[in-house]
């Protein structure tokens, strides 16, 4: 394997891989890595090492995506643990034990997820019990915990469900206050010191509370130098991600405090930044400067922070200018629609949405009239129409998004990219976003600057 070679080392400086003296020099030609989302060689580095396990033969097979891996790094790196290895294991006692092991041999702190249901092929706690030499055991209060669950959905307790409740001897159990497995924190001894593993279930919404919970305040508690972690997110659209860390002046690098990463996800951006210190006020105290440095830069295109989607922040700036919307669509499938529409229920903001409309895909259609039967037949003051997938100048496919105002109609192209479903969702954001832009023009909207 090559070295790391940070972006714009200079030749002859060491690489920043644990363990390699190789000068960059002899290595220039290894893929440049820089500080993103988990921002794993920062100005935190913990003297801890993780690695990250993902069970379940649907990942193992390809059958589904491991995105709870890539969650679970991106959060160690916040606490300045970097992950060296992720390793995917099926669903079988021998792969677990095996890859248990050499994790616990190899790494200082292990984060499984997945395996801990009830069914006969959850073996993570019997793995965990087979790698530390010790029984299964059944604990009484964590039975207790998932048999309340059962009662209060008026339902008996399947048998399998005890298995719930087993725990290796000597580990503790991690509270699961959304469903019935909980997690298993464990210690394992290994020649010169030990490995700390936490299993956490498969479900994404169980297994981020419970590391908010609990096994972040832990794993800070194992940390000598321990500090506050406070971290903010802001959400952007109408950029690539490669477009928007330029336009920050040298905010996404090595190093800096706070910590500044940037992942993407179907067209939607997010910067994350992070910061340690003494307590919450000096944490805040440190991103503040940065976040105004980032609205500054990109303007418009930073359109909101933390859980904040495009479509919830495009009703908010319609209903800031006193209209309402509706929208008839044919390229996306229903997906402005929906996008909408959920943002309404998120927000209960009125009747800002006033309605959309489906039309099967039954060629052209100018997509200005589409707009304008939005306006007309939904009572709305914007009407957003999208017409139907159509080959681009470029041989590519593209879609014409058409926003209808008292003023008047404006037509905008939008080239299709990706495959089918990720281009209509990025088609349906775009033409969203479309709208939020076209409402806070009247406020005299921001452009980023250069």
């Amino acid at each position: 394997m090559g070295c790391i070679v940070p972006a714009g080392t200079e030749s002859g400086q060491p690489c920043v891989r644990r363990g390699c003296s190789r000068p960059v020099g002899e290595c220039m030609k290894e893929r440049a890595w820089r500080p993103l989302g988990a921002a794993a060689h920062g100005a935190w580095q913990s003297t801890m090492h993780a690695e990250v396990i993902a069970i379940g033969d649907e990942l193992t097979s390809g059958q589904r995506l491991d995105t709870n891996s890539r969650w679970m790094a991106s959060e160690l790196g916040v606490l300045g643990i970097p992950v060296t290895f992720h390793t995917t294991v099926p669903d079988t006692m021998e792969a677990g034990v095996e890859a248990f092991r050499l994790a616990a041999g190899r790494a200082d702190l292990v984060v499984v997820t997945g395996g801990l249901g009830p069914t006969a092929d959850d073996l993570t706690r019997d793995v965990l019990a087979a790698v530390a030499g010790v029984p299964l055991d059944l604990s009484e209060e964590a039975l207790a915990t998932v048999e309340s669950r059962f009662a209060r959905r008026g339902a008996p307790m399947p048998e399998s469900n005890r298995r719930q409740a087993l725990f290796p001897r000597g580990s503790r159990s991690i509270p699961n206050p959304d469903g019935t497995a909980p997690g298993i924190d464990i210690d394992i001894d290994r020649p010169g010191g030990r490995c700390r593993i936490f299993a956490l279930p498969g479900v994404p919404s169980e297994m981020k509370r419970m590391w908010a919970g609990t096994v972040e305040s832990a794993l800070l508690g194992m940390m000598p130098d321990r500090a506050t972690i406070v971290q903010r997110r802001i959400k952007c659209f109408g950029a690539g991600e490669s477009a928007i860390e330029a336009m920050l002046p040298d905010l996404v690098r090595r190093g800096r405090d706070p910590l500044v990463g940037i992942t993407a996800h179907e067209a939607t951006i997010t910067l994350r930044i992070a910061a340690r210190g003494r307590d919450e006020a000096e944490c805040l105290a440190k991103i503040a400067p940065t976040a105004a440095t980032i609205r500054d830069c990109l303007g418009v295109i930073a359109y909101g922070v933390e859980d904040d989607e495009v479509e919830d922040a495009t009703l908010v700036a319609v209903a800031a200018a006193g209209g309402s919307v509706a929208s008839v669509e044919i390229g996306t499938a229903g997906r402005v629609a929906t996008l909408l529409a959920q943002a309404a229920a998120r927000r209960a903001i009125g009747d800002v949405f006033r309605g959309g409309i489906v039309l099967p895909h039954g060629g052209l259609v100018d997509p200005g009239a589409l707009a304008e039967r939005a306006r007309s037949e939904c009572g709305a003051a914007v009407g957003l129409g999208v017409g139907a997938v159509r080959p681009a100048h470029d041989g590519r496919q593209a879609i014409d998004i058409a926003i209808a105002t008292a003023a008047g109609t404006t037509v905008t192209e939008h080239t299709l990219g990706g495959g089918p479903e990720l281009a209509a969702s990025r088609g349906a954001k775009t033409a969203v976003n479309l709208v939020r832009l076209r409402a806070i023009d009247g406020a005299g909207r921001r452009e980023p600057t250069p």
